[in-house]
């Protein structure tokens, strides 16, 4: 009873502190969503539901700390019941087989693929043989036609022959699952097409959506024509959120030098916009005596500011990132109308709850977890500097201390979810920010909007000329760090359980009043020790079988050097290993003719069969007790002399992780780490053809 007192007694001296917990017990609810192996049924649901108003109505009948550990329980019931309702929601069909053939749908988007290809985002698709209930709503096809697509009107008809597949599930068991990142975006289909795309039909009643999406394309091109290369590119993305221009070389530089997060509509961007449309507008109003005497100047500029902001959401796409910015930025300025304080740990909660509700899938995304890491660290920081003496009173040396302990800090909270998610750090990344940051607040951003002022007559030109030689600058900077010497440390992926510990700790640092805070560093170090103590699998299969890869030491030994790339590049990347795919195909493990490579590990022989020339000599080498990994089907042999991974294996099971053990090798499939969900249990229904 005496620890229940104390521990009560602690949570009673935290009131006044406790909402932003709320998102974290929201977000905890979401995450035992997605850590479900089995989609909850009808009967589950009704009874968490039940449940969840039993705790919220016992929560509002006790005051005390009982209440409010009701409370929590409430919004953790709240969040496991706000993941399930949204994956129901956006439950559309999925492709469950290749296809090949007709493609027709409509043009609502356009990017870049991770090979540098132009890619088509089509809904309203039509597929032949394929009846409209069984179709998926939205489908994405990269174009590897060596002719030159024209750039169409978003809202046009487009038809192609093209491949298209389900969404590919990990690349190793517990890796990414982009089938579910596809389910959230209702995609039900991936492929390819080498043919060029032609227009059925212009665009037509479009609407609100393909309007505005049509005057992002045209934004975006006139911004590339006006600003010439790469940094054309680098500025329409800026603007616009159109990536396409981009080239992947690019890409590196600013991730190495992390300087990756300008490209992102998000905070910093938004921020950035709406406090200068802000601070112009008051300025403005302020010049006029008889508005600035008569009427609440401040709180004009601030819906000055909030319909700034609306506008680039929309021009920008409406990507996560930047709904989250703007729903974090639409907080304060609320907090403005309302004479509040608008950077406070409250705000920053309030925006983390909206953006759970509308989107609790944004909790297992990167830029969910580092946005709101850089920006709480960067609120409570702020907030202990505000009141001492030092840092009191303006001028250039405070604004320079602003801008370095601000780009640290934001380094220092995003640092271990960025090295969690891509493997990576980039060692120079605060010089890259100090030399670039302050560009994109004092050039970039008010260039664009002066533009889209000086637009109407004619004199865009003139801010967007400003803009290019800040790009310039920026692209240089990332280029130049992204060549020093050991400017990215290669880092190995953690266990499910490290993010988090780490997440925890930091919260419990940041949000707790009182000495139990401490606590939290120590919650730190233990996420760090999982980390470190973290093992790679010794044996990776790829979800195809076509690939196998053998952790050797001096790193994973792949059994070729070409097919299933992007399974190899992640595999590599999750190592935390530089060398490419060619280098890791060279090292020695693996060895025989094309179609038929043997290896030899830790008391495992290991056959990798692909083509037809390996399927024909397969029964040759099925002796008792090797495995064999093969990329077709085969035909079983009597008596089961060999342990068989082929193409019907592998499309029940997915990729494959084998750790060897004191007791012998322990498989781990990805099937198994992925249970069965909505966006990975197909339906049950004959092909059609």
């Amino acid at each position: 009873m005496t620890l229940i007192r104390q521990w009560a007694q602690a949570v009673e001296a935290q009131r006044g502190y406790l909402f932003p917990w709320a998102p974290v017990c929201l977000a905890c609810g979401i995450g035992s969503y997605f850590a479900l192996l089995v989609e909850p049924g009808r009967i589950t649901v009704a009874t968490l539901a039940i449940v969840g108003i039993a705790l919220c109505i016992g929560a509002l009948r006790l005051r005390d700390a009982r209440g409010l550990a009701l409370m929590a329980g409430c919004l953790m019931v709240a969040g496991l019941l706000l993941g399930i309702a949204r994956a129901q929601s956006v439950a559309g069909p999925v492709l469950e087989y290749r296809y090949y053939g007709p493609i027709e749908g409509r043009l609502v988007g356009l990017d870049r693929s991770s090979t540098d290809r132009k890619r088509l985002t089509l809904d309203r698709v039509v597929l032949k043989g394929i009846p409209p209930q069984d179709t998926p709503r939205r489908v994405r096809v990269s174009l590897h036609a060596k002719t030159e697509t024209p750039d169409f009107t978003p809202g046009s008809v487009l038809i192609l022959t093209g491949h298209l597949s389900p969404p590919p599930g990990p690349a190793e068991p517990g890796g990414f699952d982009f089938r579910r990142h596809a389910w959230f975006l209702g995609l039900g289909g991936v492929g390819y097409t080498r043919t060029p795309v032609l227009r059925l039909e212009r665009p037509s009643n479009t609407g609100p959506a393909v309007w505005i999406t049509d005057l992002r394309f045209r934004i975006s091109a006139y911004v590339r024509r006006s600003i010439p290369g790469e940094a054309g590119g680098f500025a329409a993305a800026v603007l616009t959120g159109d990536r396409s221009g981009v080239g992947q070389e690019t890409l590196a530089n600013l991730r190495a030098s992390n300087l990756a997060h300008l490209l992102a509509i998000s905070g910093l961007h938004m921020g950035l916009l709406t406090g200068f449309v802000f601070g112009a507008v008051r300025v403005g109003l302020a010049a006029v005596p008889y508005v600035a005497l008569r009427y609440p100047i401040k709180k004009c500029a601030a819906l000055a500011a909030f319909a700034a902001g609306a506008f680039y959401l929309a021009l920008s796409g409406g990507n996560v990132a930047t709904e989250r910015a703007f729903i974090m930025v639409a907080v304060m300025l609320g907090a403005v109308l309302m004479d509040r304080r608008a950077l406070t740990l409250r705000a920053v909660a309030m925006a983390a709850v909206l953006i759970l509700i509308w989107q609790p899938e944004s909790l297992v995304s990167p830029g969910f977890q580092m946005s709101f890491a850089a920006t709480t660290a960067l609120v409570a920081v702020f907030a202990w500097l505000r009141d001492k003496p030092w840092t009191r009173g303006r001028g250039p040396v405070q604004a320079a201390a602003s801008l370095v302990i601000s780009s640290a800090v934001a380094g220092l909270a995003t640092a271990p979810f960025g090295a969690a998610h891509f493997n990576q750090i980039a060692q120079f990344g605060l010089i890259a920010n100090l030399t670039t940051v302050p560009l994109m607040g004092a050039l970039v951003i008010p260039s664009a909007v002066i533009a889209a002022v000086l637009a109407p007559l004619g004199l865009a030109w003139i801010p967007l000329e400003v803009m290019r030689w800040a790009c310039q600058w920026i692209l240089g900077v990332a280029e130049m760090v992204a060549g020093f010497d050991a400017s990215v440390i290669k880092v190995p992926a953690p266990d499910a359980q490290v993010l988090p510990l780490l997440t925890l700790g930091f919260l419990i640092f940041v949000l707790w009043h009182g000495r139990a805070r401490w606590a939290g560093p120590a919650v730190v170090l233990a996420g760090f020790a999982f980390w470190f103590a973290a093992e790679r699998p010794a044996l990776l299969i790829s979800p195809t079988g076509g690939m196998v890869g053998v952790m050797t030491q001096d790193g994973r030994a792949l059994s070729k050097p070409s097919g299933d790339r992007f399974v190899a590049r992640v595999w590599l990347e999750n190592d935390g290993d530089p060398a490419a795919m060619q280098a890791a195909a060279e090292r020695p493990l693996f060895s025989g003719p094309r179609g038929v490579r043997t290896a030899e590990y830790g008391g495992l022989v290991l056959h990798h069969i692909t083509g037809k020339s390996g399927a024909a000599a397969w029964p040759g080498v099925c002796t008792g007790g090797s495995w064999v990994i093969s990329s077709v089907r085969l035909d079983p042999l009597a008596g089961d002399p060999c342990r068989l991974f082929d193409a019907s294996v592998l499309s029940e099971s997915g990729a494959v992780a084998v750790r060897l053990t004191d007791e012998g090798p322990k498989l781990t499939t990805a099937a198994e780490q992925s249970g069965r969900r909505p966006w990975n249990t197909p339906r049950e229904r004959p092909r059609p053809f």
